[in-house]
Formats: C-alpha cells, structure tokens, sequence
C-alpha cells in the first residue's frame, strides 16, 4: 500500500506541477516539496511568531530547495482583513488561516510565479484533523470528499495565480478513498495518528521531525492565530453585548468583529434559497447535506 501511495501521489503531483509551493514545514506540503524537487517553497509568518519557518526552512535545505520567507507586520495582517473578507464573501472565525494563505500567494506573485502548488486536501483525505476520530469514517469521507472547498482557489483567482493541489487530483482521490480507515488513523508508538500511511510512506525521504510532525492548523503555525487576541481587544464589552441582538450567533468578539467587517465590504447576508437549508448560525444558505457555513463558519459536525 505504501508503495502504490507514492506511486499515485507522484503521478498526481506531476500532473500538478507549478512553479511555487506553499511550503509550511508539515508533512502534507513537505511530501510535495519531496515528489517536485525544481519547485520554489513559499512560506508566510507572523512577526515574530509561529513554527512554520524552523520546519520550512529544514525541509528547503533538506531539499536543496529554493526558499522565500517572508514575515508579514501585525499591522499588515490587520490591513489585510477586509480585502480577504471581500474576497472570500466570509466572516468565518478561520481569518488568520485565510491570511497566511492570501499573503503567501500576494509573495509569489511578486516574484513571479505564476503557479501555485498547495497541500489542500491531504488532511479530509487522510483524517488529519482530530475531530475526525469521533466519526463514522466510512460513512463521512466519501461525503466530505464529495464537498471540499478551499480558500486558497478563490484568493488565487483573485491575485491572478493558478493554484495546483495534487492531493485533490481525481485518480488521487478516487485512491485515497479505497485506503482502509484504520491505516490513515493507527496507533504508532503509544500515539494514534493521523495520516499514519501518508507519513510511513514518505518516511524515508523526509527527516524524521518532519514526518511525523503534530497537525498544526496554519494560524497556529505561521502565527496568524496571535490576531485574535489582538482584534479581540478591539471589541469592548458593551459592544458585544449589542451584539447579541442580531440574527447571528457570534462564537466570540474576534467574530463579531469580522462581521463587522463584512457588513461594510460585503453587505447583507444571502438568506437560504429553494432546495437549501438555513444556517443555524446566520440563517444563510447551505447544501441540504452541507455540515458547513461558508459565511459565517458554523459547523455542524462541532
């Protein structure tokens, strides 16, 4: 299995080719660093924060990668906000992941590159997330396989950068789909991991650290995740308790601050059309199947 994994992952990486990886340091992007030896990494912190670059940058000399880094100023970020809203139509509590990715692709198009290879997928695929040990996995990856979505394609389209995402080639996930659930999540080493066949695959062609590094969300690891504290501050409390009165339910400040945001660069939320349900959390459209809102973030499935 494990043979047949890099065979298919090789295949769709090849058929995937771009001139630039957005290259955090974890196994998904590191595998596709391994299997695009000519590729540029690209990777994107906050000042001062996050473990990205360490990995990142072990991994492009382990490579023998060309590598750009680049650290983005809070108030950049902040500056950044509402463009990536407008962009992505979206107040989802996932901003900071949003950031990294918007400020990773803006790089490459300053340097030139024109395309974009990204690890989306490698974690539904292979039950990176650990919510995931909690569900009928047989029942739940063919659904979700079937319902991917990814910010990176709508940010691309928008900075004019192709994005590339071998993970999400169809062959691949018509493969990955046929991997049993016990080899994706299995014990190794007193551990349950995720992803356990992807990393024991690549295992001999990646350092160890990098291999079987933890799931780290981007925000966490590029540092984005420091904002929230930071917008949070930017709420007082009279105001979130004002807010508590709108047709929304805002999980925190820091959300209610994005949808103030929207509010200004977007506008009204789109209520639920024929053949949709409403979102119990803004009352926006969804698939009758759909366990996500992509306006607001809420998630069925927490």
């Amino acid at each position: 299995m494990k043979e047949s994994l890099r065979k298919e992952l090789s295949r769709a990486v090849q058929e995937n080719l771009a001139e630039g990886l957005l290259l955090s340091g974890g196994v998904d992007s590191s595998i596709l660093a391994s299997l695009a030896p000519r590729i540029r990494g690209i990777t994107i912190t906050l000042k001062n924060s996050g473990e990205d670059r360490k990995y990142a940058e072990k991994v492009a000399k382990f490579l023998n990668l060309k590598w750009f880094c680049k650290e983005v100023e809070i108030e950049e970020a902040i500056k950044a906000i509402p463009k990536v809203i407008k962009i992505l139509k979206t107040f989802d509590p996932a901003i900071p992941n949003d950031l990294a990715i918007f400020f990773g692709l803006k790089i490459a198009k300053e340097y030139g590159i024109k395309a974009v290879m990204t690890g989306d997928g490698a974690d539904e695929l292979f039950f990176g997330y650990s919510y995931m040990r909690n569900l009928d996995l047989k029942e739940y990856l063919p659904a979700i396989a079937s319902s991917m979505h990814f910010s990176s394609n709508k940010l691309g389209r928008f900075l004019g950068i192709k994005i590339r995402q071998p993970y999400l080639n169809k062959k691949f996930i018509k493969f990955a789909l046929s991997i049993p659930p016990d080899l994706k999540l299995k014990r190794e080493k007193n551990k349950i991991w995720g992803k356990w066949i992807l990393r024991k695959a690549f295992e001999n062609s990646l350092p160890k650290d990098i291999v079987w590094r933890e799931k780290m969300a981007i925000e966490f690891g590029s540092g984005f995740s420091k904002l929230r504290e930071i917008l949070t501050s930017k709420i007082s409390d009279r105001e979130f308790e004002k807010a508590q009165r709108f047709p929304v339910r805002f999980r925190n400040k820091e959300h209610f601050y994005y949808y103030r945001i929207y509010q200004d660069v977007v506008g009204n939320i789109p209520p639920a059309k024929k053949g949709e349900k409403k979102c119990s959390g803004c009352g926006a459209g969804l698939p009758l199947n759909g366990s996500h809102c992509k306006i607001c973030g809420y998630c069925y499935n927490e």
